[in-house]
């Protein structure tokens, strides 16, 4: 069985169980400023269930891409992967832990026929130092299928799942193995856990189920790696084709971290020195730097990017990056051959001259005095923030009348990008002054005559309609529930503030943004909108200086 075809097996089953079919949500996670990626298939739907209310259905499945960088250094294994995609059930009061208990083990045995000797499970037998009592519900149902043997108990280390961050839904969860392998894990949020770590019952119970393809894959397509499913193959296949020369570890980091770039370019991100950027890139350069212990001195990057996604943008801003770093890679890597040590400030140089990672260094040499690599890259960092001081926060230089019309011009910007341009959109940065706004924003192309046209269109109307502005303080969870909307890759406090354009007659929601302000009480104030430049700053990276006239 392909894993095409697993897809498309779990996705119809639930459906024909009543679950609504969600698309797997963007690695960027859409209104979530706390976190860089999307790591669960869960994520997209955590606010539902403590307000299932708002869920776009009781019963949900969805196949999640999903991203988890903390254990990169042991990729190469025959289990650990960045870029996995996880297929799972959820529920928002739909139904109880029977009823999931019960379709996991009739999709495992009767839809990809798994003899049921070789399913084992685990449950949460309690833990007494958070007065969490056992789950005797999942004891009771699991007991109509499985011998006392084939049911194992465990503390909250193994089975007790959350939450994400310092409070939210949490649960009790029961696991499956297939051959020893875990395989699915069932979460039963039924628990709120909030900051001062005390558990309290929700109204409902929600079901959350994980289960990684790659790992099904293999078991169904019996495997002994997951490298060795359809889902890796052909990738490490075009790798060895490249060269005569092998080395099993280094073709399955290529193999992940190509799979994890492209789908990150493929969802807008774009190499670059901070963030999600940064993460992308060390992927890609990590993957080129393999390729270069393997012999593969030629670019390679688009070649394989063609076999997991069809996407023209993707190779090409793959083959930019790779561009790039060869220049330099060379020269680094003989460094690095001819020292078994160094020393901080020369990982610092490689750094800084090179565009080594210091966690690629690493992987190469013994760097002797880690202190001073850190020494040097403080120094470095602030260089970087003497060059932009001086400034307002929120790139303000002052709070003058005509710059505060121009902070409220750069909301309607961003929104009419957004619209014109999709989604895709996000803002990286802004500097206001009294005789512009610069504003730099996600988009991987030159903007046409006809889109600077529209832009300009939109953002004029708006301000003709004389739209209301109002600013709210508010939790961070609830500005992600009603959509308000950052800077790409910025951090925010537990407690925001938000800024709402919405046209008062209809309420009908213009721009809603994470921002200190200061802005305008209304919009017809602000005088005419013109785009005075657009221009690119660097690789998906667009930046446009506006005017406004009275």
């Amino acid at each position: 069985m392909t894993s095409n075809e697993l897809r498309e097996k779990f996705l119809k089953f639930f459906e024909a169980k009543g679950h609504k079919i969600v698309p797997s949500a963007s690695l960027v996670p859409e209104n979530d400023p706390s976190v860089l990626f999307t790591t669960a298939g869960m994520q997209q739907f955590k606010s539902y269930y403590t307000n299932p209310e708002t869920a776009p259905a009781k019963k949900v499945v969805s196949i999640q891409k999903c991203l988890r960088t903390s254990d990169i250094e042991k990729v190469g294994d025959e289990t650990h992967l960045t870029f996995f995609e996880m297929l799972g059930n959820f529920s928002f009061g739909g139904y109880g832990k029977e009823e999931a208990i019960k379709l996991a083990l009739e999709f495992l045995e009767k839809e990809l026929g798994i003899d049921h000797k070789r399913i084992t499970s685990t449950y949460f037998s309690g833990d007494s130092a958070l007065k969490l009592s056992a789950d005797s519900v999942s004891i009771i149902e699991l007991t109509k299928y499985f011998e006392p043997n084939k049911i194992i108990s465990q503390g909250s280390a193994d089975n007790f799942w959350g939450p994400t961050g310092d409070e939210g839904p949490c649960g009790p969860t029961v696991e499956f193995y297939v051959d020893g392998i875990e395989i699915w894990n069932l979460v039963f949020n039924e628990y709120y856990r909030d900051r001062d770590k005390k558990f309290t019952k929700l109204d409902k119970l929600g079901v959350d189920t994980g289960m990684g393809l790659e790992r099904l894959a293999m078991i169904v397509q019996e495997k002994k790696n997951l490298f060795e499913t359809d889902l890796f193959a052909p990738i490490i296949e075009k790798i060895q084709s490249l060269t005569t020369q092998r080395g099993q570890k280094f073709e399955r980091i290529i193999t992940d971290h190509m799979r994890a770039a492209v789908f990150l370019i493929a969802d807008g991100v774009v190499p670059s020195n901070k963030d999600r950027g940064y993460v992308l890139r060390r992927l890609i350069r990590r993957a080129i730097t393999y390729g270069q212990k393997l012999l593969i001195d030629h670019d390679f990057t688009a070649e394989i990017a063609k076999l997991i996604i069809s996407n023209t943008k993707v190779g090409q801003e793959l083959n930019a990056e790779e561009v790039k770093f060869r220049v330099t890679l060379s020269k680094g890597l003989k460094l690095l051959e001819t020292k078994k040590e160094i020393t901080g400030k020369e990982a610092f140089d490689l750094f800084q001259t090179y565009g080594f990672p210091f966690e690629l260094t690493c992987e190469f040499a013994i760097v002797s005095n880690v202190s001073e690599f850190e020494e040097e890259f403080k120094k470095h960092q602030k260089l970087s923030r003497t060059a932009s001081s001086g400034q307002f926060k929120g790139g303000l230089e002052s709070h003058s009348d005509k710059i505060i019309r121009l902070h409220t011009v750069t909301h309607l910007l961003n929104a009419a990008l957004r619209k014109v341009l999709g989604e895709h959109v996000w803002q990286k940065g802004s500097n206001i002054t009294e005789e512009r706004a610069r504003f730099d924003f996600t988009h991987d192309q030159k903007m046409t005559d006809d889109e600077k046209q529209q832009v300009e269109k939109l953002v004029n109307d708006w301000i003709a309609q004389d739209l209301s502005v109002k600013k709210e303080t508010i939790s961070l969870d609830e500005a992600r529930r009603l959509g308000a909307i950052g800077v790409f890759g910025e951090k925010y406090p537990d407690s925001v503030s938000v800024y709402t354009i919405y046209i008062p007659a209809t309420k009908q929601i213009i721009s809603r943004e994470f921002c200190g302000g200061p802005h305008v009480e209304h919009t017809g104030i602000i005088g005419k909108f013109k785009i005075a430049k657009e221009e690119a700053v660097s690789a998906g990276v667009r930046r446009i200086k506006a005017i406004i006239d009275l």
